[in-house]
C-alpha cells in the first residue's frame, strides 16, 4: 500500500475514497481503511462478509489491519446506476477484539442481520466488491463470499473460518485450526504447521486437497459420493468403518438415521480432521 494514498487517520481508522465513473453504466470506487489493533494479535478477529466479489488476505509483520476494497457498480441504464450510487454502501466496524467489513446498504450482509431478508429487496444494478487485505500474522479470520470471486489466504497463523459458494478457496502457509467450506469450487490448503485442533474441509463440487507437514499424526474422516481418496502418507492405516446414529423423537416412536463414514489413521492418530465432497476427489499429501 502506498503511503500517499492515505490521509491522516482519526480514531485508529483512515479512509481514502477515490471514485470514478467509468461509463454511463459503470461506477468504480477504491476504498482504503486502516485499523490499529485494540487487543493482542492472537485475540483479534478480522471478519469479512462479502456477497459478490473476491477476498484476498495476507499476513505481514505489522500491527495494523489494512483493507483495500475495489467496488464496481453496473446497470443497464444511467437511472439505475445513479440509484446504486446512492444506495450501495460498505460498512466497517471495529470492536475491542475484532474488525468487521460488510455491506451495510441496501441490506446488511452480516450474519443474523438484515441480509436474511435481502431477497425481498429488488435492486436493478449489480455490485462487485474485491477485497485486498493485510493483517498481522496471527490474526484470526472469519471471511465469506457468495458469487463472482475466489478466496485466497496466505501466511496466516491464526484460526481460519472460510466460506464460499460459487468459487474456490486457496489457503497457503497456514498454521491454525481450520473450517473451510465451499459449494462450487476447489478447496486447497497448505500447512506449514499441523493445526492444533480438529478441523473440517468441505466442497460439494470440486477437488479437495490438503497438504500437511510430514509430522502429521491424526485421525482422518472421509466422505465422498462420486470421488476417490488419495494419500502419499506411507503410515496411513484404514480404521473400521463407524456408523453414526442420529435419533429423532416422533409421535410413533424414535427414528434412527444412519450415516457411514470411512476413517483412516495417520501416524499415531489423534485430533480428528473431517473431509467431505460430493463430486470430487480427496487428496491428503505430505510436504515435499
Amino acid at each position: 500500500m502506498k503511503k500517499t494514498n492515505l490521509i491522516p487517520y482519526i480514531v485508529g481508522c483512515s479512509l481514502c475514497f477515490a471514485q470514478t465513473a467509468a461509463s454511463a453504466q459503470e461506477f468504480k470506487a477504491h476504498i482504503n481503511k486502516q485499523f490499529n489493533l485494540q487487543a493482542a494479535t492472537a485475540n483479534t478477529v478480522l471478519a469479512v462478509y462479502n456477497i459478490s466479489g473476491s477476498i484476498k488476505v495476507e499476513g505481514y509483520n505489522g500491527d495494523k489491519i489494512l483493507i483495500e476494497a475495489d467496488e464496481t457498480l453496473s446497470a443497464k441504464n444511467e437511472k439505475d446506476l445513479e440509484t446504486g450510487k446512492r444506495e450501495f454502501k460498505l460498512g466497517f466496524e471495529q470492536k475491542a477484539d475484532s474488525v468487521i467489513a460488510y455491506i451495510s446498504a441496501p441490506f446488511d450482509s452480516r450474519p443474523h442481520a438484515n441480509y436474511s431478508n435481502h431477497h425481498g429487496i429488488r435492486i436493478n444494478y449489480h455490485f462487485l466488491v474485491n477485497y485486498t487485505i493485510k493483517v498481522p500474522y496471527n490474526v484470526n479470520l472469519n471471511v465469506s463470499t457468495v458469487n463472482d470471486g475466489n478466496i485466497n489466504i496466505k501466511d496466516i497463523g491464526g484460526s481460519l473460518n472460510v466460506n464460499n459458494v460459487n468459487g474456490a478457496i486457496s489457503i497457503i502457509n497456514a498454521k491454525g485450526t481450520t473450517n473451510a467450506h465451499t459449494i462450487n469450487g476447489d478447496l486447497t490448503v497448505n500447512y506449514s504447521k499441523v493445526p492444533p485442533e480438529a478441523s473440517t474441509y468441505y466442497t460439494l463440487n470440486g477437488k479437495l486437497e490438503v497438504i500437511y507437514p510430514k509430522s502429521l499424526s491424526a485421525n482422518i474422516q472421509l466422505k465422498t459420493l462420486n470421488g476417490e481418496f488419495f494419500t502419499d502418507f506411507e503410515n496411513a492405516v484404514t480404521l473400521p468403518a463407524k456408523v453414526i446414529t442420529t435419533r429423532e423423537k416422533t409421535g410413533s416412536g424414535t427414528r434412527f438415521k444412519l450415516d457411514k463414514n470411512s476413517e483412516i489413521k495417520i501416524g499415531n492418530g489423534g485430533k480428528l480432521f473431517k473431509f467431505e465432497t460430493f463430486n470430487g476427489n480427496i487428496y491428503i499429501k505430505k510436504q515435499s
